[in-house]
């Protein structure tokens, strides 16, 4: 089976109102397909992470989430500032959320831990100043 397109969404900064509609339709949209509950749970997990990633700490992005017969792909890119240093963002607890966001209760710090733990596989193409693509695989 070839790479299918499920979810191709644009998500904007600062929409908190949205927040977690992708991962929402994606767990409803892998249940449909029968996709076993452990698998669809860690992918749902790191979309929503992912998710929220791009409407706290960026300018906006979008986004994808494939399936194939081996795996369920979740591409999430944004329109920068990019993470300056990507081993300390992984770090739990680590966070630049500023006192607005951290007062709904977000950016504890353990969102890109999360997308690291739940993921198979990890690609993470970022620096200062630019755009960020992360790649999160989950196998079957």
């Amino acid at each position: 089976m070839q790479e299918q397109i499920l979810i191709q969404s644009k998500i904007e900064k600062g929409d908190f109102t949205r927040g977690g509609e992708v991962s929402s339709s994606l767990k409803d949209i892998l249940r449909k397909l029968g996709v076993p509950s452990d698998t669809s749970r860690r992918v749902t997990i790191v979309t929503y992470e992912l998710e929220m990633n791009i409407i706290i700490h960026s300018l906006g992005g979008e986004i994808t989430v494939l399936i194939s017969s081996e795996q369920i792909k979740v591409i999430a890119e944004d329109q920068g500032p990019g993470i300056p240093d990507v081993e300390q963002a992984f770090q739990p607890g680590y966070s630049t959320a500023d006192d607005f966001v951290r007062g709904m209760g977000f950016g504890a710090g353990m969102g890109l831990n999360n997308v690291k733990h739940y993921s198979d596989q990890l690609t993470v193409e970022t620096g200062q100043g630019k755009k960020s693509k992360f790649i999160a695989s989950v196998y079957f």
